[in-house]
């Protein structure tokens, strides 16, 4: 059977025109935010209401009941429902960046064709069970958009891997090396994988993620691309902040790294907020987990004096996008921001 990349397909820059976002909704009886559910979903929806003003919005809900509340919700922050659809595909958990469908592109014979990529889901190296229906959402998506789908048979999370859209792949050893993944498998098996699933011939590779982050280092928390030349990535000024040498680290190998081009990537530096805690946890606040809609970027800020700075930066890097920083302190709380809860779907 011909893989993805030999038929063509590739998976296109987050800034590539959306059809929509995809999420899936958090339940109150999951285990993300415990003992603090009720200052999540006003999150959700405050995104949400940013979104639908660019594009649609895709959500999974367990069931009727749970789709009922939402929609209640939303009506309260006057969100025009008729850019909302609702989809009852169950997922145990809200994190749709990783369980989610990966929607790849091509142009054939003058006609532009998608595909969806369905990666195994473990929840993270099996730290959550169960994790059956989550793994089962990009099957269902596929099903429903009437659209070929590509089960590479190995797990790989959206978090874990960012592209140009023109080659070039950038993901982290301390999470796809992880043996609580992929152990049959070496380095240069899983950057096969990534070529034929993903389109791409360059592949980057950062070395840890940042202190709190239970996904083993999702690079969404680290660096991302901007353009197809220009990064941006998280550096904690703090030398006596635990995060201090690793970012440092990340940063030096970035330097030395090139596109699929042969070009050194240009850098931009990325601030980290403050110490995030809560119940004692030190909690994987970044601004590295900014989403890209059709005409916004949605940042999540963290009430910290940094969240101005951070939100400025990223502005003057997408000039034809409105950048809009979204209070996203409560949703930090499970461990994840606006990219980790979202999944675009290309046109």
């Amino acid at each position: 059977m011909q893989t993805p990349a030999q038929l063509g397909f590739h998976m296109p820059a987050e800034w590539a025109p959306h059809a929509g976002t995809w999420f899936s909704w958090p339940r109150p009886e999951g285990i993300s935010f415990p003992g603090k559910y009720d200052t999540v979903p006003p999150v959700y929806a405050e995104l949400i209401k940013a979104l639908v003003q660019v594009e649609r919005v895709f959500i999974n809900v367990w069931h009727a009941e749970m789709e009922g509340w939402v929609r209640e919700l939303l009506l309260q922050l006057k969100v025009p429902l008729e850019r909302v659809e609702f989809h009852h595909f169950p997922a145990y958990e809200p994190w749709c960046r990783d369980h989610g469908p990966i929607f790849l592109t091509r142009t054939k014979n003058g006609l532009h064709e998608r595909a969806i990529v369905d990666w195994g889901y473990n929840a993270w190296g099996g730290k959550y069970p169960p994790y059956d229906l989550d793994d089962a959402v990009p099957q269902h998506v596929a099903k429903l958009r009437n659209l070929p789908l590509f089960s590479p048979g190995i797990v790989m999370e959206g978090g874990s891997i960012e592209v140009n859209g023109r080659g070039t792949l950038l993901t982290t050893e301390a999470c796809l090396l992880n043996p609580n993944r992929n152990p049959q498998l070496t380095r240069i098996e899983i950057e096969q994988y990534l070529k034929d699933y993903l389109g791409v011939t360059h592949i980057v590779w950062l070395g840890d993620g940042i202190v709190g982050d239970d996904t083993d280092g999702h690079i969404d928390d680290l660096t991302r691309f901007v353009n197809p030349t220009t990064v941006v990535t998280a550096v904690e000024v703090d030398p006596e902040d635990e995060n201090f040498e690793l970012l440092q680290e990340n940063l030096e190998r970035l330097k030395t790294q090139t596109d699929q081009d042969g070009k050194p990537l240009r850098i931009v530096e990325l601030p980290m907020p403050g110490r995030i805690e809560f119940d004692g946890q030190r909690l994987p606040a970044s601004y590295a987990n900014f989403y890209i809609a059709n005409g916004i970027v949605a940042v999540p800020t963290y009430r910290d004096p940094n969240d101005r700075k951070a939100v400025e930066i990223l502005q003057s890097l997408f000039p034809d996008r409105r950048v809009l920083g979204i209070d996203s302190t409560e949703l930090i709380w499970g461990l994840g921001s606006f990219h980790c809860i979202s999944q675009q779907e290309p046109l």
